[in-house]
């Protein structure tokens, strides 16, 4: 594409030029063509919203400028200036990732793309990772992230009691198309962002109107989640492995969000069963995972470590299921196997991935000097990458290049910082 304009001799010129793209369906939903969002029930015009925003223009950058400033002011507050430009690094790519549209039952509904990874279309996933970003910013946008996954179970078309990993593969979201299954990792996913955004929002009504499925995969999880067999979790780059820590970690604290839903919603029995569960396995996982002078990789591997990010949710959501001391435990154990360019993921690489860097900070930093000591090497390598392709989340430690995946969403948790100030302080 090219663009031309003769300005003739001037001393000065202002002007705009209005690029737009209509895609005029968007995606197909198990059969059925939607439009996006904006023309969702076709009676709007590409070039009528042309004029509109060009109308709306002065209006609509006065607002990107106060929002870009309420960005930088609100991320640098919770976690410095380097923490904010990665943020502000990271803003347009999260949403950019997403298409909204409207289901056939008049729900919205914001569904990723897995850019640079299988192109799978709402991967469960991806949608955790994401999630804090939307978490933050809007309830309703979070919620939109897994309509589709609810509507898979409920309509009968994934009958499995755990989640399906994703509903296609974009723009085609006719159902799974993901080779394998994530058990324990989609089931905690969809429970932990749904009890986050009951929490933030103050409303149940999206958790009460999906209680069955909710509970079908919690009590899953209460039968394979402490413990879980060979099965991948969303680090799938790493292949199949059992018995592994932080995937039981999400377990117990998909566990404990479901007792937190169960209370709000005024089921006290329920909420007291399953906090007794959580309790129980977060205790067990204690003894199970403990390696000396940290807590391992998997159950039954002495001598491995990683990063237990999963566990971010008992500080966010007040659990208080794991001791302090397994906190300090692990922060002293990261700190001193940090690279030049980061911590990385486990024993078993030099890679990392950046949004898990930011949960594990957010984890187990209580004052901003710690925080520092996990962003500064993070901001490194941002600063100082030779690759010059849109930000990546898997990246090498050890030398500035990525190690694959790029453009995609999951860096909207880096926002978990911003989130924990927020869910801290009401």
């Amino acid at each position: 594409m090219a663009f031309i304009q003769d300005l003739g001799t001037v001393a000065k010129k202002e002007g705009k030029l209005l690029i737009g793209y209509d895609d005029i369906y968007s995606i197909e939903y198990f059969g059925q063509r939607l439009r996006p969002y904006w023309n969702s029930d076709g009676s709007t015009d590409i070039i009528d919203m042309f004029h509109e925003a060009d109308d709306q223009y002065a209006e609509l950058m006065k607002k990107c400028s106060a929002f870009d400033r309420q960005l930088m002011k609100e991320a640098t507050e919770a976690g410095g200036r380097k923490y904010a430009e990665l943020c502000a690094l990271a803003y347009r790519q999260i949403i950019a990732a997403h298409k909204l549209v409207e289901s056939p039952e008049g729900e919205l509904m914001m569904l990723s793309k897995e850019n640079n990874s299988n192109g799978s279309i709402g991967t469960v996933d991806i949608t955790y990772p994401s999630a804090p970003f939307f978490l933050y910013y809007n309830t309703g946008l979070a919620e939109a992230l897994m309509t589709h996954i609810y509507y898979y179970s409920e309509s009968g078309r994934w009958t499995k009691p755990f989640p399906a990993h994703d509903v296609g593969t974009y723009p085609i979201a006719n159902g799974q198309t993901y080779g394998g299954d994530m058990p324990v990792e989609e089931g905690g996913n969809m429970i932990i962002i749904t009890a986050a955004a009951a929490v933030l929002s103050g409303d149940t009504d999206y958790a009460a109107r999906h209680w069955e499925t909710l509970t079908t995969w919690t009590d899953y999880l209460v039968e394979y989640g402490l413990d879980p067999d060979e099965q991948l979790c969303t680090d799938d780059f790493a292949g199949h492995f059992a018995h592994n820590v932080n995937l039981s970690a999400k377990a117990i604290m998909a566990i404990a969000s479901y007792a937190l839903m169960a209370d709000m919603l005024g089921k006290a029995d329920v909420a007291e069963k399953y906090n007794a569960i959580a309790e129980d396995y977060a205790a067990q996982w204690v003894e199970m995972a403990a390696d000396g002078d940290h807590y391992r990789l998997t159950f039954d591997r002495p001598g491995t470590w990683s990063q237990k990010y999963n566990l971010v949710w008992d500080r966010l959501l007040g659990f208080g299921l794991f001791p302090k001391e397994v906190y300090e435990a692990e922060l002293a154990y990261y700190l001193g196997r940090q690279n030049e360019y980061g911590l990385p993921l486990d024993c078993r690489e030099t890679y990392t991935k950046s949004d898990w860097i930011m949960w594990t900070a957010t984890m187990t930093a209580d004052d901003q000097d710690t925080f520092d000591a996990f962003i500064d090497p993070l901001y490194r390598f941002y600063d100082e990458t030779a690759d010059r392709v849109p930000m990546s989340d898997w990246i090498w430690t050890d030398k500035p290049h990525h190690r694959g995946f790029k453009a995609r969403s999951v860096v909207g948790g880096y926002w978990i910082k911003m989130l924990e100030n927020k869910l801290l302080s009401e």
